[in-house]
Formats: structure tokens, C-alpha cells, sequence
């Protein structure tokens, strides 16, 4: 009998419009290559940019939050696996998973961790720096948190992360396993340089993410001194969602253009010589930064935009924390030859090193196996997982009845 895993998604995959949902298609992939069947549920609308995932022989599921309808369907489905995509789903469902299919394994993809994004946002705002140590004080740290103990185990995409998980919330390494993006291995012999055919800036982000938007406004006012050392160059922000602020960024006299959606976001990023990311906070692996390094494109980021990306590893262009160091970095990479070339070469080596695809899915593939065999014993071992399940979720699941029992009247 055929291994079967239910995706339960916060949003439908949306692999052009974001990071996230490029990050989602991989697992599905990941499940397929390895003959499971699959099916993908969500509360959400779909919406237009939503991938078919039925053409890859997926099952499409709607459900319902807070409605007995989903331990019928569960039940139904019989899952080997279940995927939470995000705490907030298993938050959500996972109580109803864990009394209606008790031996299913749960995973949590995190996707990254949502309290550190919020606490450098909030940091940012108010123009202080940023603490580590007050995301213990971080109600939506103490939520992931939770979902990371009540799981069986739980992806998590950045290294840094890994670290900040184990030494300053001190989970586990059971309870975690490292998983960055999986791309396929690259050539390492690029041929010619077309460093002469490319020209310009690009950007490319999802504007329903903060970091996106901020990182668009600095680059507003930074394009200005970049402008001014390379007037025959031109910028072009691309990504879904555009808000007002950013489409008001939109000045094609100071060769400044937004762009907006863009169907493939492959073939801009691959004519562009450099990819400008000013990530002042965030999480995770910023996918338009291993984009950049897939399409042989070097990139100008900050330390947060390539935060868990490298580990050691030379940057496929050049890291920098200053606004002046940032403008330097992005005039000098576009003019020097030389160090451009070098920098495509190191984005080859993380690629090839960092996120090679077959090697990660066997890994992984291992990984699940051995937590099925030995689920039983992993879950004695959680003790505050069990104990999380027992008491703290009550609060969730009987408001859910509640809703439940409401809505019915």
C-alpha cells in the first residue's frame, strides 16, 4: 500500500508569487519522487496565480477552520504523513490530527520563524537595534514554539535559525531537522561571460511581505547614489501584490521601474547583471537571493538578507550593513568584470554545496523513515510535546467546539 501525506496549507502553492510557495512545491515534489500520493488542503480562497497541482496528480482538498467536517476528512484520507505548512495550521488542525489519526506523523514546515521576522520589524520601526534575548518575551515565539514541541518533528530553512532554536530556546535537536531549499545540482563550468550582454539592477519580491516592501524603500533613496555614479543603468523592481507606496516608487526619469508581476521571474533576473536586496529584517532564506545565484546572477545583500544562507561559504557577490557600503558594493560589482565572474562561481559552489536536490532528498527521505519506525519512542521521549497536546491546546480545541457548536445554531 502506497505511503500517503496530507499537505495542510495556509494559502494554495503559489510558486511564482513567493518564496513560500516555491518552498511548498519542493516538498510536494519531494513526496511524489518518492511514491507517496498527496493531497493538499487549505482553508484559503484560491486565487489566480495558484499552481495546478492536480496536473501533477495531486488531490485538491477545501476545508473548513474550526468545523468537524475536517475529522471526517482526515479520517478518510488514512495519512502516513501530515504537513503542517506554518504553526498557525497546526494550531489549527493539529489536535484534530492527533485524535483522529494518532499514528500519523506530524511535521511542521516552518517556513521561518515568524517571531524573529516580526521582532527585527518591530526593532526597525522603532530605530533600535535588535536583542535576540527579547524574543523570549515574544507571545508568537512561545506559539511557535509550542507547534515545534507538539510535532514530531519540524523543517526548519536557515541554519541560523537551527542555532537560534537550539542554544537560546534550548528545543531539542530531535524535534528539528535542518532543510533549506532543494535545487538540482548546477554545472560548474558556466562557459563564456555574458557580463557585457547583461546590464541593470532588479529586485524581485512578494509585496505582501514586509521585508519586500521595506527593502523597495531603501533601495528608493539608495538608487539615487547609484544613479549618479552609472546614469546609463536602470533598476526594475518586479514581484506580485504591488501596494500604492510601492508602485508611487515608479520613476522611469531617474530609471527607476516597477515592474509588478512578472509570470517567470527566471528570465529578469538572468538578463540583469546585478540583484540588489537591502534587507534590513526578516527570516528564513530569502529566495530571490538563491534566484539570483541559480540564473548566475550575483547579488548586494545585507547580513539578515544572507543570514543561514552561506555558513562559511563566499557570498555570490558581496554582504554589507551600511548604506554607503551598500551603494559601493552594487557600483563597483556592476563595473568589475572580474569580480562579478568570480562571484556567479560562488553562487555555483553554495548551490551545489548548500542546496543540492538529490542529496537533501535522500536525506531526507531517511530522516522520515527512521521517525515512522521509531514514532512511538520519539513521542515518549517529548515529554513537553505530550503535555503540550494534553493541556495547553484544550484552550484552542474547545474554542473551536464552541465555534462550532455556534455556528450550528
Amino acid at each position: 500500500m502506497k505511503k500517503h501525506v496530507v499537505v495542510i496549507g495556509y494559502v494554495w502553492v503559489s510558486p511564482k508569487a513567493s518564496a513560500a510557495g516555491s518552498r511548498m512545491l519542493q516538498l510536494i515534489a519531494f513526496f511524489l519522487r518518492n511514491e507517496y500520493t498527496v493531497t493538499f488542503a487549505t482553508p484559503a480562497q484560491k486565487n489566480k496565480e495558484a499552481f495546478d497541482l492536480q496536473s501533477l496528480g495531486v488531490k485538491e482538498a477545501s476545508i473548513e477552520l474550526n468545523h468537524e467536517s475536517f475529522d471526517d476528512f482526515i479520517k478518510r484520507e488514512a495519512p502516513t504523513v501530515v504537513l503542517f505548512d506554518r504553526y498557525m495550521m497546526e494550531e489549527q488542525f493539529g489536535w484534530r490530527v492527533a485524535e483522529a489519526c494518532p499514528e500519523a506523523l506530524r511535521i511542521l514546515d516552518t517556513e521561518d520563524l515568524h517571531c524573529l521576522r516580526l521582532a527585527r520589524q518591530q526593532a526597525v520601526k522603532k530605530g533600535s537595534p535588535f536583542a535576540v534575548e527579547s524574543l523570549l518575551e515574544s507571545d508568537m515565539a512561545k506559539r511557535e514554539l509550542a507547534a515545534i514541541y507538539r510535532s514530531d518533528v519540524s523543517l526548519i530553512i536557515s541554519s541560523y535559525e537551527m542555532t537560534l532554536l537550539t542554544s537560546l530556546f534550548k528545543v531539542p535537536k530531535s524535534l528539528l531537522y535542518h532543510l533549506p531549499f532543494m535545487y538540482p545540482k548546477m554545472p560548474e563550468n558556466t562557459g563564456n561571460s555574458d557580463f557585457e550582454s547583461r546590464k541593470n539592477f532588479v529586485f524581485v519580491g512578494n509585496f505582501l511581505h514586509a521585508p519586500n516592501v521595506d527593502a523597495v524603500l531603501q533601495l528608493r533613496s539608495l538608487w539615487k547614489l547609484i544613479r549618479k555614479q552609472l546614469p546609463e543603468a536602470e533598476l526594475h523592481i518586479y514581484g506580485a501584490y504591488p501596494t500604492q507606496q510601492i508602485q508611487e516608487c515608479h520613476k522611469p526619469t531617474m530609471g527607476l521601474f516597477v515592474k509588478g508581476y512578472v509570470e517567470d521571474a527566471e528570465i529578469p533576473v538572468k538578463e540583469a547583471r546585478v540583484v540588489l536586496a537591502p534587507i534590513r529584517f526578516g527570516a528564513g532564506i530569502k529566495g530571490k537571493l538563491t534566484e539570483a545565484m541559480r540564473m548566475l546572477t550575483p547579488s548586494v545583500t545585507t547580513k539578515i538578507g544572507a543570514e543561514g544562507m552561506h555558513d562559511g561559504l563566499p557570498w555570490n557577490g558581496v554582504v554589507v550593513d551600511s548604506e554607503l557600503d551598500f551603494v559601493t558594493a552594487a557600483v563597483d560589482l556592476y563595473r568589475n568584470r572580474e569580480a562579478w565572474e568570480q562571484a556567479r562561481e560562488h553562487g555555483i559552489q553554495l548551490i551545489n554545496k548548500h542546496y543540492e536536490q538529490e542529496l537533501l532528498s535522500a536525506r531526507l527521505l531517511a530522516q522520515i523513515e527512521q521517525r515512522l519506525d521509531n514514532l512511538s519512542q520519539d513521542r515518549r521521549a517529548n515529554f513537553i510535546g505530550s503535555m503540550l497536546q494534553y493541556k495547553t491546546l484544550q484552550a484552542t480545541k474547545y474554542m473551536s467546539k464552541w465555534i462550532t457548536e455556534k455556528n450550528r445554531n
